[in-house]
């Protein structure tokens, strides 16, 4: 890898990480049409790290509520006791699927779930799945119904947008898209099922790029090239990142996740007709 393709994949995994269009989709397509080898699902869990640092940096104030909440609630024996403390705790139990999954599908998410067939299948399919979720929120407005905010969501709320959340082990079904759609599905605002998945996505993404890090750390460090590429991709992974969330949250506050379905429908069709024709390569 260069110092340009490690470069540009960091500006890929910060633009695509939080919009719900797939990074590890991106992170995989966009090295097939520049010709470039698959940098694999190591290397993406990794500079995830970057973007990580991006969610904490813009969610500082309320993590830092949530882990004063959850030591003090254990501290005086009340785990529950506040609204912060529960959400740490909610935060805790939605990772748990995701855990569970990616430990017993491992090998196949490195492996033949990286697969451009199931890249498209995915991007095609949960586009589908987020449209009816959309439809669902619009028919909620115009009935007058209310939608959740973030100090809303309960242990249903949370357990069942952590189970969605294991589908991103999938590369092209993207963290944020099964999170937020789960979440609209649920009832939650646009933004509450953002801001929710964001704070959801902290435990499993630090797990899964530590974990990496311990795996491939000979291959990280076997030559300055490899660390310098891996550290400058993870840098301008968070700084694109950084300015991805405060763009969606922005931008669901006064509109649909229409663009983002309609993308990735053009994305899924595009890549399938680049691999039948023989352009790209499974």
């Amino acid at each position: 890898m260069s110092l340009i393709e490690a470069i540009l994949l960091g500006i890929v995994q910060g633009l695509t990480e939080f919009l719900p269009i797939s990074s590890s989709a991106h992170l995989r397509i966009v090295p097939a049409l520049m010709g470039w080898s698959d940098p694999g699902a190591a290397f993406t869990a990794i500079i995830q790290i970057g973007t990580l640092v991006a969610v904490m940096l813009y969610f500082r104030h309320d993590i830092a509520a949530i882990i004063k909440g959850v030591i003090e609630g254990l501290v005086k024996q009340k785990p529950l006791g506040t609204p912060e403390a529960k959400m740490g705790w909610m935060i805790a139990a939605g990772t748990l699927p995701i855990v569970v999954f990616g430990l017993l599908f491992a090998s196949e998410i490195e492996t033949s779930l990286r697969s451009l067939y199931w890249v498209s299948g995915t991007l095609i399919g949960l586009a589908l799945i987020l449209s009816l979720a959309e439809y669902q929120i619009k028919s909620r407005i115009k009935r007058g119904l209310s939608l959740k905010s973030i100090e809303q969501i309960g242990w249903k709320e949370a357990l069942l947008i952590g189970l969605a959340q294991s589908i991103a082990l999938i590369p092209g079904s993207s963290r944020s898209g099964v999170t937020i759609t789960g979440g609209l599905f649920l009832h939650l605002s646009r933004e509450a099922a953002a801001r929710f998945s964001f704070l959801l996505s902290l435990p499993s993404v630090f797990a899964a790029a530590l974990l990496q890090l311990y795996k491939t750390w000979g291959s990280i460090t076997a030559t300055p090239e490899n660390t310098t590429n891996i550290i400058v991709a993870t840098i301008v992974s968070g700084i694109v990142g950084y300015a991805s969330i405060a763009f969606l949250l922005s931008y669901l506050k006064e509109h649909s996740t229409t663009i983002f379905i309609l993308y990735r429908l053009a994305a899924g069709v595009g890549l399938l007709y680049l691999v039948f024709t023989g352009v790209l390569q499974p």
